[in-house]
């Protein structure tokens, strides 16, 4: 389920567009994995930033749950806090804490560092000072601490699936150096 539709194609996925206010009824499933967010440049404003990032997160992983989900995996940011003076790692921080309190067997929150990709082809806005901070993060890797490192989606998600797929009881947290895969 998503925002707009996905260009990659699948024969064993199936991507429904929907509204996260009014989502529809869920088919039965164990696993749930959220990877829904955006950034506040691109939202627009605070309040449109907090409609994805802690009401569409927290309301599909409800309805989840509710369809007979027990095990949630959900993409974060590093540095989110209840406490946190940045708006965007204190909404971050509310929606684990909702997202843990929903009764799930087990619930793994990634906290990635920054991510690393090809924004174009995900259908995502161009950052230019992202590319930026990759380009410097990719010559200081070395000796960057893993837990700041650039990361690639594809090696959040690989982690993400294997630690959920665990079936270790309770809410895990990983950070950013926990979900490397090289």
């Amino acid at each position: 389920m998503g925002r707009r539709p996905l260009e990659l194609k699948h024969p064993k996925l199936h991507s429904h567009v929907v509204d996260f206010a009014a989502l529809p009824a869920l088919p039965r499933v164990d696993d749930v994995f959220i990877a829904l967010g955006t950034t506040i440049k691109v939202a627009g404003s605070q309040a449109a930033f907090r409609a994805v990032d802690f009401d569409s997160v927290v309301a599909l992983a409800s309805a989840a749950r509710s369809f007979g989900a027990t095990h949630l995996g959900v993409v974060s940011a590093m540095g989110a806090g209840l406490r946190s003076p940045v708006f965007y790692n204190r909404v971050k921080g509310e929606m684990e804490q909702a997202v843990s309190a929903l009764g799930y067997e087990s619930v793994v929150i990634a906290r990635p560092s920054m991510l690393d990709g090809d924004r174009e082809s995900l259908n995502q806005a161009a950052r230019p000072a992202e590319r930026i901070g990759l380009a410097v993060m990719a010559l200081l890797r070395p000796v960057t601490p893993v837990n700041l490192r650039a990361i690639s989606a594809a090696d959040v998600a690989l982690s993400l699936v294997k630690a959920v797929k665990s079936r270790k009881r309770g809410t895990r947290i990983l950070l950013s150096g926990e979900l490397q895969r090289h």
